[in-house]
């Protein structure tokens, strides 16, 4: 588990290295130390967190769901966590007191 943590975490760097290059000329509405991610069961709304959020136990749980329903490619062309948006907001508020 902990080594397909570890390529989640190179995978999202390495989105970001690509996405840095793409939006170069760009205005980006992710500030530095954030990322992007397609929250939702049915319809996906996006919400950008601080990278942070990574090295904690319950958003990696949230991230395995991701892992185990789309792999590595998400339908939404960004990290997508297949959740109530209640249960993503219980998980990040918490991280959120923690930062």
């Amino acid at each position: 588990m902990a080594i397909r943590l570890l390529s989640m975490i190179s995978g999202v760097k390495q989105f970001h290295k690509l996405q840095s290059v793409v939006t170069r000329n760009q205005i980006s509405d992710v500030p530095k130390g954030h990322f992007a991610v397609y929250v939702g069961e049915t319809e996906k709304k996006r919400y950008v967190i601080p990278i942070a959020y990574l090295n904690h136990t319950s958003f990696q749980e949230l991230l395995q769901k991701a892992e185990e329903e789309f792999g590595f490619q998400h339908p939404m062309g960004a990290l997508t966590i297949p959740c109530n948006e209640d249960a993503f907001f219980h998980v990040t508020s918490r991280l959120n007191t923690c930062l």
